[in-house]
């Protein structure tokens, strides 16, 4: 790897850093010694140090006197603005010599974040959890962003050292030793990267490197990233390098791009898709490993698939569409962008579930203009579809979980829509046994940072009428108090008491049922369904990629439906007696599968 220190084989540490804005550069070691590093006309700075070894602390000191951590540093035990050290990515002893990983459609994700899975927020505290999850018929655990971030406490998207593993949740061995043990569990481990902006605190690159961005493209966070305007090999590299790093240096099994439609990248081969082909040609030669995106603009074109079925670039998206239409069916809320799924929420989820996307270029009111594309061609598999996630429980004001929101029954109807499915289904943190504690937005930044985002939050949201008095307001949890973090900590103990137990016991059911009668049929080409149902019935039908046919019909209304099980079709999970013969009964809901004849 181009940046940051490397260890030598033969001794010392050679330490580089990109930095055309600085004349002269200067390493400065813990201890007090510092060394003019040499200087390349193309903006590199490189020293070989022969005394620096694993556990050198180090700074780079610009020609202003300004000290700033290194932006490829693999560790930075003081937070941000620290010293950076040097860390032997080969120190680590691996016992997974023979994960090969897990094909794409056998994925039962589990998204979480370190430092609330746990009361102790740790690496090595996730890694005692991992049996229950991998018990339950989790296949994938996906890792909240973990690069280090200002403070001892963050959601991960304020990332400011893409190449350190925030340092509050423990070592980068302790990380390996997290993603070893999964393996050894048949679990696959994502990451979740951010690449299309840096936190607003701790990101020295603005001073040292203003080829690092581009402002001729402006996001929500200021100055876009540069991966197309002058100067932006270096900028393409450090980003394909950190995605490989993850990959090849931790043994994950696959990342998870944040807000790609927040990349702005108007080269010939678009970032992303460097990104996939570096990985297909890199790691993915020799194991399965996964990209997957969010991706707003419901771009059908990023998860084309070849003749075979296997994904061209990227893997999968991250299926919003469905959310949106699932939650306005259960809670009845139609602000803000939920306005788009008011009208037939119902058939709105069923065609999510049978084309992916739900907006596939038509006009979506509250973006102000048509989204998405045609995407009926592409496999389910092609969709991570979910009932919750870290985004819309905690973008609410008081982070309230789907479970205090909705009706227990009117739940239940739709985790079976949803595990039964044959899209990739994903669960969030706790959401297997309707944890009642929130997850609310924290940080832990200082000074007027810390005001200016805790005043921001509350003002978020003056539009909604419950939060239209200041008063109202005032009660939404402050974002930097450490209170706020510590009501997000997951409980445990709840899994064991009713009604959590019954919530637990149908998903452990629903996942049993996938992985014996659905997912064995999922490996192949596939085309999305048919949506066949109105109203309050919906009605999917799919062909599977081995020929056999799948079907839901749960009826998501208050009055008895009838639909009964056609001729051939063999009933997989019923919610209740009467649901494969007889009317389907409110919020019940029926699967069944057509063999194949010879």
């Amino acid at each position: 790897m181009r940046f940051g220190a490397e260890l030598q084989e033969a001794g010392g540490t050679t330490f580089r850093l990109w930095a055309p804005g600085a004349s002269s550069v200067m390493l400065a070691l813990e201890g007090g010694s510092q060394h003019l590093m040499q200087a390349s006309r193309d903006g590199w700075h490189q020293l070989h140090v022969p005394e620096a070894g694993a556990g050198t602390r180090y700074r780079f000191r610009l020609d202003d006197g300004t000290p700033v951590p290194d932006p490829a540093s693999r560790r930075n035990p003081d937070d941000v603005h620290g010293a950076s050290e040097v860390v032997d990515p080969r120190g680590y002893a691996w016992a997974d010599a023979d994960w090969t990983g897990r094909p794409w459609h056998e994925a039962v994700l589990y998204e979480l974040h370190v430092g609330t899975f746990t009361p102790e927020g740790t690496f090595a505290a996730a890694h005692a959890r991992l049996a229950e999850l991998a018990d339950l018929g989790i296949t994938a655990i996906e890792l909240m962003p973990l690069a280090d971030a200002p403070g001892a406490r963050n959601w991960g998207y304020d990332g400011v050292l893409h190449f350190a593993p925030a340092a509050h949740y423990g070592t980068p061995d302790d990380l390996k030793a997290l993603v070893d043990h999964a393996h050894g569990l048949g679990l696959m481990v994502f990451i979740d990267v951010v690449y299309n902006h840096f936190g607003p605190d701790g990101n020295y690159l603005h001073g040292y490197c203003p080829p690092f961005f581009n402002a001729a493209h402006q996001t929500p966070w200021g100055a876009a990233i540069n991966y197309d305007g002058e100067h932006n090999e270096a900028v393409r590299a450090f980003y394909v390098a950190n995605a490989l790093y993850w990959i090849e240096e931790f043994h994950a099994d696959g990342l998870r791009l944040d807000a790609v439609h927040q990349i702005r990248d108007d080269s010939a081969l678009h970032i992303v898709e460097e990104i996939a082909q570096a990985i297909a040609c890199g790691p993915g030669v020799d194991r399965y490993v996964h990209l997957v995106l969010e991706n707003d603009a419901n771009e059908a074109q990023r998860l084309l698939r070849d003749a075979e079925g296997a994904p061209i670039a990227s893997t999968a998206q991250w299926n919003d569409d469905l959310h949106h239409a699932a939650h306005v069916l259960l809670t009845g809320e139609t602000d803000g962008y939920y306005a788009d799924y008011a009208h037939e929420p119902a058939q709105q989820l069923a065609r999510a579930f049978a084309e992916g996307y739900i907006f596939q270029g038509q006009m979506a009111e509250h973006h102000g203009a048509p989204r998405g594309e045609a995407s009926a061609h592409l496999p389910p598999v092609a969709f991570i579809s979910f009932l919750q996630n870290h985004d819309q429980t905690g973008n609410r004001a008081m982070g309230e979980r789907l479970s205090a929101l909705a009706e227990p029954h009117k739940l239940d109807a739709l985790y079976a829509c949803l595990l039964l499915s044959p899209h990739i289904p994903m669960l969030f943190m706790g959401e297997e046994w309707a944890a009642t504690t929130p997850f609310l937005y924290f940080c832990d930044f200082e000074g007027e940072l810390a005001e200016a985002v805790s005043n921001g939050r509350r003002n978020e949201f003056k539009r909604f009428a419950v939060f239209a008095d200041e008063a109202a307001r005032a009660r939404i949890p402050d974002p930097n108090a450490a209170a706020t973090f510590e009501q997000s900590r997951l409980r445990w103990d709840e899994r064991e008491m009713p009604p959590h137990a019954e919530r637990l016991a149908l998903v452990r059911r629903l996942l049993a049922l996938r992985r014996q009668h659905l997912a064995p049929h999922l490996a192949g080409p596939m085309q999305g369904g048919q949506s066949l149902g109105s109203g309050d019935l919906l009605r999917v039908v799919w062909t599977l990629a081995d020929g056999i046919g799948w079907e839901i019909v749960a009826n998501l209304g208050d009055g008895a439906q009838v639909a009964p099980l056609g001729r051939d079709w063999e009933s997989v999970y019923a919610s209740h007696p009467l649901a494969n013969d007889g009317p389907l009964l409110p919020w019940s809901v029926r699967v069944a599968a057509k063999p194949v004849r010879a």
